[in-house]
């Protein structure tokens, strides 16, 4: 899978530190410690109709992670949706956006790894681009990748950082075997989430899910167990092997920039009929209506 360019992102301006840049003008220093390093913490967001789903959830989780890295100067949440409100006003945006926050430690003094060379504060950047829900709904290709996933005695998941070579190694080996994207198994061999998102597999009508012990903490991930929960759906959290998602009546992922989509053959092996199984397509609607209903709004 590849996503496809937009034109209407020709022309978009992006924010760095109160400084709104068109696409095409170099907004970061080459010391920025997200060049230096990839040492800086991401989240996505969706806007819907002038409101993004999970704002708060994704703010703190930003927070959280940011924390984690020990960074010394963490802007407050109300100066994050300013930053993110007038780059999505710079732009006409209001449907149909996917915004990509990052927080960097920041500019260096000189090159090198140690944070007591960053003294200038954090670096905020906010990309908001046109762009609808990128996978393929008539159903994903995955293949297992060789490339694992770490779990917190390597580099803990719950930090969401922006040094992504991991899910590009195993995105590098989906390609090669012609599938949409990774699916990337933990240290033990149990299946931990793909290269971009969380799985879930369908079974006798029930959720399972396989822990965070290596992976993200997902918020589209903890809405799809709420709204099971809401609906009377059975829902586990579980270590899952992958014979488990090969034998699944129904196989889905989930993240913000996708939302919900169904994942109809894994390793070659079709997922039970290898169509997009009624249980994904109930709970991609209500995704959709739920996140569309619910947001914070921002314009």
């Amino acid at each position: 899978m590849l996503q496809t360019y937009d034109e209407r992102n020709a022309d978009i301006r992006y924010w760095v530190n109160g400084e709104l840049l068109h696409r095409d003008q170099p907004g970061l220093s080459p010391f920025d410690s997200v060049v230096q390093g990839g040492d800086a913490v991401w989240e996505g967001l969706r806007l819907y109709r002038g409101a993004i789903f999970g704002l708060h959830e994704h703010l703190a989780r930003l927070r959280r992670s940011a924390t984690a890295l020990n960074f010394a100067d963490i802007p407050a949440d109300d100066e994050i949706i300013a930053a993110v409100t007038a780059t999505l006003r710079a732009n006409d945006m209001r449907d149909g956006v996917h915004v990509r926050l990052t927080l960097t430690r920041g500019v260096k003094v000189t090159s090198g790894m140690d944070p007591r060379l960053n003294r200038s504060g954090s670096t905020l950047i906010v990309l908001a681009e046109h762009k609808p829900p990128v996978y393929d709904t008539t159903g994903l290709r995955l293949a297992t990748a060789s490339v694992r996933r770490p779990g917190p005695d390597v580099l803990d998941p719950k930090i969401h950082h922006a040094n992504l070579l991991n899910s590009i190694l195993a995105k590098i080996e989906a390609t090669a075997a012609r599938a949409d994207d990774a699916l990337m198994l933990d240290q033990r061999g149990f299946v931990a989430e793909t290269n971009a998102t969380h799985l879930f597999a369908v079974s006798a009508g029930g959720l399972h899910t396989p822990t965070t012990a290596s992976c993200p903490e997902g918020i589209t991930r903890e809405t799809v167990l709420a709204l099971a929960a809401a609906d009377g759906i059975p829902a586990t959290v579980r270590d899952i092997s992958l014979t488990e998602m090969y034998n699944a009546d129904e196989v889905f992922c989930t993240g913000t920039m996708g939302e919900i989509a169904g994942v109809t053959v894994i390793d070659g092996r079709p997922i039970a009929t290898g169509a997009v199984g009624p249980v994904t397509t109930r709970m991609a609607t209500r995704y959709q209506e739920h996140a569309a209903a619910n947001g914070v709004r921002v314009l």
